[in-house]
């Protein structure tokens, strides 16, 4: 069983709130839940729509064809009737529904007046779809209690009740596959509950669509959480404070888009140079400037690599679903103060708005790793030498103040062992080695990209970060036909994991990179760093991401 609904109309109308009543009712019937949203960089007007997929197996991605469309305009009606699959269906009102074997003109607007609020008619939609999959109101009723009380809560629970009484069953549903234990939750949220689970205590950015949904999650659980959330007047002030924040001993991050993020490299050698530990989150849209900003891409990867001028020690870490990014946040936190250098966490819009059920993360799994050093970092010539030279580049750490008449120096120049500033060529030398050192310590633990399919098939497809979810599906069903297709996907990308892809690109017959960017950016970074080359790209570029099915489509139609 796996159905798609799609709820669509303009900003302002509701749509956000009625994917909300439907994502709520399937999860606390114990179904699986993948949702994402598709909506304009404006207030009110434009035309948005959210997709909630449901099933009783597990769901990593979101597909095109859709069941049943919730329409709350007429122009939702006019755009997606295609999708329709054979059997489906639009609820929508009898003032815009046009006479059609596909179209439920139902009198929703009627029921919501009805009902005692003209607003609710988006409930009476929603019970109306509940009804043509045969699924009782008593979860969605519920977390309407939870939401609302008095004259709103009687009237979307009338209204529903109204719905539901429209029509009759249509699709044939399974039971759930057991109880509601799982967590329904989104990307940002996820390296929100990260960051809290990591111990940090600082967290500063100024907003930007899609990374603001960090900050907002974060100044939510701020007080039970004991962490402060500074909302800072630009870029360059939360990535300044973020850095002061680390030196001074607390765990501390910032987060931004790609135009924040662009305000931020500056500060991101500042810490190389000063090897300041810190996490940064950038979530990409569609550049350059101003782009798209509701939109997703994947086309920040070489710029965040190459950050900031000179040459720093870097990690930077793609998320691939929201599990991956509640556990690589947690991670990042621990590297980046273990090699003392800043960690960056990429994700981008679709990843940071889908929503998906999951296994409740696992707070047992997370170890908070300080790396401080205490007073055995100081010298037997009672000198403590911030910036000591040692075999794996990597200097004992203490936080100022702590340790009695111990100064811990920082400088964005060049600097000598204890910090002071230099212009010794000596010294230079010694002191760009030292910092370089760390990433060859690094790559001893670095993670290998996720494989999915055959263990070596002849077709291998590469891909990073939130294709994840759309390449596996696409490869599991390719799978299934009997073909041979190998996927790898990568988390950690810069530096880059070599050792499987090496291997599998010594039998793979084609290697094709898949990628949200116009250009192929992890093809050329994997050409750089191996010598292999993908003989054949798949790019989207059009501020949308990838879906399973036009995945398979694209797979079977351009690679095999």
């Amino acid at each position: 069983m796996d159905y798609n609904i799609l709820i669509g109309g303009s900003a302002g109308q509701g749509v956000d709130t009625v994917g909300t009543f439907v994502e709520k009712a399937l999860k606390r019937m114990g179904y699986y839940v993948f949702s994402n949203k598709d909506y304009m960089s404006r207030i009110r007007g434009g035309h948005n729509f959210t997709l909630v997929r449901f099933s009783d197996n597990p769901l990593c991605a979101h597909k095109d064809d859709v069941d049943v469309i919730i329409a709350l305009n007429e122009e939702t009606v006019r755009v997606h009737r295609e999708k329709l699959t054979p059997n489906g269906k639009v609820v929508c009102d009898v003032a815009f529904g046009k006479e059609d074997d596909k179209n439920l003109n139902l009198p929703l607007k009627e029921a919501a007046k009805n009902a005692g609020n003209p607003k609710v008619m988006g409930s009476a939609a929603v019970g109306a779809t509940l009804k043509l999959f045969g699924i009782q109101t008593a979860k969605l009723e519920e977390f309407l209690n939870e939401v609302y009380d008095g004259e709103i809560l009687a009237a979307n629970l009338k209204a529903v009740e109204e719905g539901y009484k429209m029509v009759d069953t249509i699709f044939q549903t399974t039971p759930p596959p057991g109880e509601d234990k799982h967590i329904l939750i989104n990307g940002n949220e996820a390296v929100a509950l990260g960051t809290v689970a990591a111990g940090c205590t600082f967290y500063s950015a100024y907003p930007m669509t899609p990374a603001t949904g960090i900050m907002s999650y974060l100044a939510k659980l701020q007080e039970d959480a004991n962490i402060v959330v500074e909302q800072a007047e630009d870029e360059i002030a939360a990535i300044i404070m973020a850095l002061g924040a680390s030196y001074g001993g607390v765990r501390a991050m910032t987060g931004s888009s790609g135009g924040g993020f662009a305000l931020m490299v500056e500060a991101m050698g500042f810490a190389g140079i000063g090897e300041i530990p810190l996490v940064v989150a950038e979530v990409q849209r569609p550049g350059p400037a101003t782009g798209l900003p509701t939109r997703t891409e994947q086309a920040d990867l070489k710029f965040i690599i190459n950050c900031s001028q000179g040459e720093f020690p870097l990690m930077v870490i793609a998320i691939r679903d929201v599990q991956d990014a509640f556990y690589q946040t947690t991670r990042a936190f621990n590297l980046a103060e273990k090699y003392q250098m800043p960690v960056v966490i990429v994700s981008d819009q679709y990843l940071a708005d889908y929503y998906q059920t999951v296994e409740p993360f696992d707070f047992s799994k997370v170890t908070i790793d300080r790396q401080l050093a205490g007073e055995e970092a100081i010298n037997s010539d009672g000198v403590y030498r911030r910036y000591s030279l040692t075999e794996n580049g990597i200097s004992p750490r203490i936080i100022p103040g702590k340790i009695e008449n111990q100064l811990v120096f920082v400088d964005s120049d060049e600097h000598d062992e204890e910090g002071h500033i230099t212009e010794s060529a000596q010294v230079r030398v010694e002191m760009v080695n030292k910092r370089m050192k760390k990433l060859e310590e690094l790559k001893k633990e670095l993670q290998e990209p996720v494989k999915v399919g055959e263990e070596k098939g002849k077709t291998l497809l590469v891909a990073w970060g939130s294709t994840y979810g759309p390449l596996k599906e696409a490869t599991e069903r390719l799978v299934s036909e009997g073909i041979s297709v190998t996927s790898l996907i990568f988390g950690d990308i810069w530096p880059l994991p070599e050792k499987e892809f090496i291997e599998l690109a010594k039998t793979a017959e084609k290697i094709v990179n898949i990628e949200g960017n116009a250009t192929g950016q992890l093809k050329d970074i994997i050409r750089q760093q191996t010598g292999v080359n993908c003989v054949q790209s798949i790019l989207k570029y059009d501020g949308r991401a990838f879906s399973s099915q036009e995945l398979y489509n694209r797979i079977k139609g351009e690679v095999l």
